[in-house]
This record gives structure tokens, C-alpha cells and sequence, in this order.
């Protein structure tokens, strides 16, 4: 049975987003929705120098309040901008290591569209974590623009041909078991995640990865 988890590409998101990868045979990176501002898209908080958690955010073209995640762009001083931000996290430092030239590399390719970047990164960060689950977007599947919540997910199961839509706790309150059931698919929801929420780019550089895959598929 095919299984397919459906979610907005963050920026180096917590651990438990990648439990995602670990239980689905296909991530649908969902960038066909409105970008929401104050979400984890475009930031993600890291240790600053005191120790204290601060924003990291990735610099954006101005756009409109409306705008999908598919349609985000970088400015032109993005590379620079980004460096000048990330100096704040000392953490960082270690991007330097010849183990994580992979990882810097694409952490300062940011040009072009904002949704192939943090593909790329979400990509990389499963990489590390032996995850090679396949990932395509939901825009490319040719979604009608009027379908609006579990209709729209339901849309990417049939579409995709998945028999099971797995989610991550915190959408219980989104979707309904009978709904599914009635369409041929089988909702599953993760299991709360009792782990720390830290950035997975912090996480990356400073702990064992071997590790960290074994906590992430221990569900």
C-alpha cells in the first residue's frame, strides 16, 4: 500500500517533520498553498551567542500577502544578506568542516525560486539522515485551484495513487478518519513527538546522525 505524506517545505524543520520521510514512500512537498508569514517556511530558531534561541530568516523577495509558496523568490543580495545573519549563531561555524561542504554549499545557494532551495535542503538533511524518500511538489500535479482541505489532500492521494495519507500529530484536528475511509484512503496520524524542537541545522552540526535517524524512526 502506497503511502504519502503531504507537507509545506520548512526551513531545516524540528525532527519530528522528518518522521514524515521515515513513514511515507512519497513526500509531496506542498508549495501550491499560501505562504503564512509568520510560519516556519523562510526561518527556523537556532542558539545565538548568549545561548538563547533566535530567528535565523531567510532573506525574501517582497511580495504579495497572497502569494503561494511556489511563487517566493530570493533577492539579488540574498548570499550576503544570509551570511550577514548567520554570524549570529556560532554553531554555524562548523559549516566549515570538510564533512559539511555538501550542506554549506546548498545553504548559501539561494537564488532563484525559495521552493527549490528548501527542497534541495530538505533533500540534503534526509541525505545525512539515510532517509531517501522521494519527494515531488503539488505543483506540479495540476491541482484545481477551488479544492480546499481534505479535499485537496485526497486530490494528491488519487492523483499520486496512494491508499494511505499519513500526517503528523498536530492535523488531527484537520482531517476525519470516516472522510478518508469513504474516498479508499487510510488516515494515519505519527505519534506525539516527545523530542526536542530545535532546528535539524543545528542538530546536523552538532550531533551524531546515526543517532538522530535512530530517534527519528522509533515511532
Amino acid at each position: 500500500m502506497t503511502t504519502v505524506a503531504v507537507m509545506q517545505p520548512y526551513f531545516f524543520p524540528y525532527a519530528g517533520y522528518f518522521r514524515l520521510f521515515a513513514a511515507a514512500d512519497l513526500f509531496v512537498v506542498y508549495d501550491c498553498v499560501q505562504f503564512p508569514r509568520r510560519g516556519f517556511v523562510h526561518r527556523n530558531r537556532l542558539p545565538d551567542r548568549s545561548g538563547r534561541l533566535d530567528w535565523l530568516t531567510l532573506p525574501l523577495r517582497k511580495c504579495r500577502r497572497d502569494t503561494v509558496i511556489e511563487n517566493l523568490a530570493f533577492p539579488a543580495d540574498a548570499r550576503s544578506e544570509l551570511a550577514r545573519r548567520m554570524c549570529r549563531f556560532p554553531g554555524l561555524d562548523r559549516l566549515d568542516l570538510p564533512e559539511f561542504e555538501e550542506l554549506r554549499l546548498a545553504l548559501f545557494a539561494v537564488e532563484g525560486r525559495v521552493v527549490d532551495y528548501l527542497d534541495d535542503l530538505l533533500g540534503i538533511a534526509g541525505g545525512f539522515l539515510g532517509m531517501s524518500t522521494p519527494r515531488i511538489r503539488s505543483s506540479a500535479l495540476g491541482l484545481p485551484a477551488d479544492l480546499r482541505g481534505a479535499d485537496r489532500i485526497l486530490e494528491i492521494c488519487r492523483l499520486t495513487g496512494a491508499r494511505r495519507y499519513v500526517n503528523a500529530p498536530g492535523g488531527r484536528g484537520l482531517y476525519d478518519h470516516d472522510e478518508f475511509r469513504r474516498r479508499g484512503v487510510e488516515l494515519r496520524f505519527l505519534p506525539a513527538w516527545n523530542g526536542p524542537d530545535d532546528s535539524m541545522l543545528h542538530r546536523l552540526l552538532t550531533e551524531p546522525h546515526n543517532l538522530l535517524a535512530r530517534d527519528l524512526t522509533a515511532m
